[in-house]
């Protein structure tokens, strides 16, 4: 089987009793690719990961690496490495033993595994703890371990199963930096499982979005922030506004939405929108612009909270008596931070909103 090899799934389903964990999803994941499956809990992510891996059997559907069918082959045969959440490293075996044991069950000579060993620990920068055990290791030095594991006999396909999960957010953070590091230096070919859309969106060449056991979207980190085509992605991928109205207004210039506390939204042309119909419109917090109330143009609000996060100034602003909207500022010497209480107008570009049937339809 060749390495660096492409995945693909062919109308995979997997049911327990009425339960449809994963229902009809087909994928094609590119060699040498990191493809991130995203979701929230029970959206059929990791059974999916764990079929493709050999360890969940498929109620229909076939799951191909390379050019080969594997959905009959047990685990051991498919040349996946598969990384979890807890490390799974072998206790009573130091870290040296621990990276060597896929080799040696797959026959190679102590000389050939010596030498791989010491690679290893060399690429992932544990040089001399090679006689340690994993309990005298770090988390993040526990996870380098597991992953080296994972990749020392060069499988076709890395699977990883939330394995950043157990670290804290300053170690997270390296690690993953070192993981995309790894898989690009290596050609590694990627399917990570997640249900950080951050860490999904830092990570990944292309995210798989999955929700009731579907594919939701599929695209790169860009093109699932930018052009959600449902609203369940323009609400799991990042920070949104919502709000509900009806379409006023349409022309060749566009269309206006009069939302249920009463403001006129200018919104880009759909040509399936008819006048008075119910949608739902979202436009990102960081694409609107706030200004003093002195400003021309916009809508008036008032600011009922302002913080301080660093890199950004995050206000809710109230513009209605039922609707406030989350507003993302970037840091500047120049524009001071507007205090709560005060008046603001708030700005935006009619191409910079989503809009979403009730049936949560493509935008």
């Amino acid at each position: 089987m060749q390495r660096r090899a492409s995945v693909h799934l062919l109308d995979l389903s997997k049911s327990y009793g009425a339960f449809k964990a994963v229902d009809g999803v087909t994928l094609d994941v590119r060699a040498g690719e990191f493809l991130t499956l995203l979701g929230p809990s029970g959206s059929g992510k990791t059974t999916t990961l764990l079929m493709i891996a050999g360890f969940v059997n498929p109620d229909r559907g076939d799951i191909l690496i390379g050019t080969e069918s594997v959905v009959q082959r047990p685990p051991h045969r498919r040349n996946a490495g598969m990384v979890f959440q807890n490390y799974a490293l072998f206790p009573h075996m130091t870290v040296a033993e621990n990276i060597a044991y896929p080799l040696s069950v797959r026959g190679w000579d102590r000389r050939r595994i010596a030498e791989r060993t010491a690679w290893a620990l060399e690429l992932v920068r544990l040089e001399g703890t090679g006689g340690r055990y994993p309990r005298q290791l770090s988390g993040g030095q526990q996870q380098r371990v597991a992953l080296v594991r994972a990749l020392v006999f060069e499988p076709a396909v890395l699977l990883m199963d939330e394995p950043l999960g157990a670290l804290d957010r300053k170690l997270r953070l390296q690690m993953q930096i070192e993981l995309k590091r790894l898989q690009t230096r290596l050609g590694l070919t990627v399917i990570y499982v997640t249900h950080d859309q951050e860490e999904a969106l830092i990570m990944s060449d292309r995210i798989a979005v999955m929700n009731h056991g579907e594919l939701v979207q599929v695209g790169t980190p860009q093109e699932l922030y930018n052009a959600p085509v449902s609203y369940f992605v323009a609400d799991f991928i990042g920070d949104s506004n919502f709000l509900e109205g009806t379409v006023a207004e349409v022309s060749g210039d566009g269309m206006l939405v009069e939302t249920t506390g009463g403001l006129r939204w200018p919104v880009p042309t759909t040509g399936h929108l008819a006048t008075g119909e119910r949608v739902r419109i979202s436009v990102r917090p960081e694409k609107i612009s706030l200004e003093p109330a002195e400003h021309a143009g916009g809508i008036p609000g008032i600011v009922d909270e302002a913080v301080y996060m660093g890199e950004v100034i995050r206000y809710a602003v109230r513009v209605s008596d039922q609707e406030t909207l989350l507003v993302k500022v970037q840091t500047k010497h120049s524009v001071p931070i507007q205090a709560v209480g005060a008046a603001v107008r708030l700005g935006w570009r009619p191409e910079d909103v989503f809009i979403f049937t009730e049936k949560e339809g493509a935008p």
